[in-house]
């Protein structure tokens, strides 16, 4: 089996890249620091510009896929989505992060996996 990333330490590495970067990021909601679940919010100049989860993949290996659909672009919506997948897993980590090239770093992402 090979060892996994934490949670906390992927999630740490995701604000210090935002950050060394001139961005900025924050935790939401900060979920189980082993295994808990990722669902990063990207910002350009407070726009969101995409919505990003973390998913296990049949090989073992994690993914960023980005998630789509009104319930994305709806505040409301989202808030309440976000809401549904607390209740139903409360490990579950929400960051944001404000960045001047969202394409670019969601891109980057998946080298932290």
């Amino acid at each position: 089996m090979t060892p996994r990333l934490a949670s906390s330490v992927l999630v740490s590495a995701l604000l210090r890249k935002a950050q060394d970067e001139g961005g900025f990021g924050a935790v939401l909601f900060k979920g189980d620091e082993k295994a808990g679940e990722i669902i990063v919010i990207l910002n350009e100049r407070g726009q969101k510009k995409g919505v990003f989860q973390r998913f296990l993949q049949a090989d073992g290996l994690y993914s960023w896929q980005g998630m789509t659909g009104q319930v994305i672009e709806n505040e409301g919506e989202f808030s309440k989505f976000i809401d549904r997948r607390r209740r139903f897993d409360p490990d579950l980590w929400l960051i944001e992060l404000d960045i001047a090239s969202a394409e670019r770093f969601a891109a980057e992402m998946n080298a932290f996996d």
